[in-house]
């Protein structure tokens, strides 16, 4: 079964689109979890955090930063905003492709989950 994410990033699935570059692609997500939900993705195929080697080390910062900039122009920097990467199924990983969720503009509770 074909990557629901690259599909999206092979532009065969739409996307409201919040960014992209040569290996970073960012979209709203289509089950927002606050007024802000953005999901950050690698464009290249990565199937979990655990795939990761040191030379993704740049992409997953590039990915970290990209998530911080959006925040920033989203203006939840002063209020507040929460980056999540999750692995496995009981951390709700469903997309096989690793993301980053940006979460924010509402009060975000602790311990999530």
């Amino acid at each position: 079964m074909p990557c629901l994410f690259c599909e999206i990033v092979a532009g065969r699935i739409p996307a409201r689109v919040a960014y992209q570059d040569d290996t970073v692609l960012a979209f709203h997500d289509i089950n927002p979890q606050g007024p802000v939900h953005v999901l950050v993705i690698p464009k290249r195929h990565i199937t979990s955090l655990t795939d990761l080697t040191p030379q993704d080390d740049v992409l997953v910062g590039s990915l970290v930063r990209r998530a911080r900039d959006l925040a920033q122009a989203e203006g939840l920097e002063d209020r507040g905003f929460r980056l999540v990467f999750n692995h496995g199924p009981d951390a709700g990983y469903s997309v096989y492709h690793v993301h980053l969720h940006l979460v924010g503009g509402r009060k975000l509770g602790w311990p999530p989950g």
